[in-house]
């Protein structure tokens, strides 16, 4: 299969450097359509380097700049942020598809934290389509993909739906908030009697919301978080592709939500969400740039179980306009007997 992966490890998924001598960097690539879809297929290994430069970038892209990825982790060394690598292992069929030609929509994301991502570690990501299938006239596709270490063990685990080549316009706000944890639905609603949460532990009472983490979404952020630095071209960092697909100006590239739901995520379990995570989110409707946006959650199980205290969550995106972009399930674990391990990875922590 045909691809361009970086002959040397590199921060990306593909080596922009090679436009200096390489007229065009899809050459051989097949068209990323429904049709040309094959069950299996495998994309990678690639190695990619958690270098300093891509924590940055990844804290420019998402306005996160806690000491943990800056300065040093709650064990020493330099973290990366939860969601580092999410994007990486979505865009890992980019390998075999021009990425240029992606006009898609993200429907469904799921992922599990094993190990923190450590600074300067080189991590192998390989993944594989394991299902396609048709829907209200789309295609779907869903892949399987991971982050291990050098030592062969999982970092990030990820499973994404996706319809591939569609009109986002048309298809956008056709989601529904059902079905996905457990069975249960998803709820934004909590008990205002009781006060914000800002971190979690195992004497946290369901029902009780979390402190909501808000951000205003610049389109520079937007564009560097969906690959403008390897020069693909997209609904999501081009203006003209974004009204070529009927938007007005682009849109929030999904996995980019996923990734401020880990962010409130991180804070609110503290070092215990990279060891212990699971997030699982839909996609309702699209956020478009310059668009504010407001991700918070509320505690719906604590069962305790001997050590350790598992939490599971409704979470959810609010637009700027007060409606959802996105809902989802989360769950982590907290020790029973004693405060949650490195709880603020913050400024602030004492």
């Amino acid at each position: 299969m045909s691809g361009h992966p970086a002959a040397v490890p590199g921060r990306n998924l593909t080596d922009p450097s090679r436009a200096v001598h390489d007229e065009d960097l899809e050459a051989g690539l097949k068209p990323p359509v429904y049709e040309e879809i094959v069950i299996p297929e495998e994309f990678g290994p690639v190695e990619v380097v958690v270098d300093d430069l891509k924590v940055r970038r990844f804290a420019f892209t998402q306005d996160d700049h806690g000491d943990w990825y800056l300065r040093s982790g709650p064990d020493g060394p330099r973290i990366g942020h939860a969601g580092l690598l999410a994007n990486d292992l979505l865009q890992l069929f980019t390998l075999h598809y021009a990425a240029s030609q992606v006009v898609g929509l993200h429907t469904e994301e799921e992922l599990w934290f094993d190990r923190p991502v450590r600074v300067g570690q080189r991590v192998r990501l390989a993944g594989r389509y394991v299902d396609k299938y048709e829907r209200r006239g789309q295609g779907y596709v869903v892949m399987e993909a991971d982050a291990r270490d050098e030592d062969g063990r999982t970092l990030v685990r990820h499973r994404g739906v996706e319809i591939m080549r569609t009109a986002p316009a048309e298809v956008a706000g056709r989601g529904s908030a059902g079905g996905g944890g457990g069975g249960r639905r998803v709820s934004d609603a909590y008990d205002t009697s009781l006060p914000l949460a800002q971190r979690l532990g195992a004497g946290s009472l369901p029902g009780t919301g979390l402190e909501p983490l808000r951000k205003e979404i610049t389109f520079e952020q937007m564009a560097v978080f969906s690959r403008i630095g390897e020069f693909v071209t997209n609904i999501h960092d081009s203006l003209g592709t974004a009204r070529a697909a009927g938007l007005a100006v682009p849109i929030v590239q999904g996995q980019q939500l996923v990734c401020y739901l880990a962010e409130l995520l991180t804070r609110v379990f503290g070092a215990e969400w990279l060891w212990t995570g699971w997030l699982r989110v839909k996609f309702l409707r699209p956020v478009s740039a310059f668009d504010t946006i407001e991700a918070a959650g509320a505690v719906r199980e604590v069962e305790r179980d001997g050590s350790r205290t598992r939490i599971g969550l409704d979470v959810w995106v609010r637009r700027g306009d007060a409606s959802l972009a996105a809902v989802g399930w989360a769950r982590g674990e907290v020790p029973t007997d004693r405060p949650v391990r490195g709880i603020l990875p913050f400024a602030d922590q004492g």
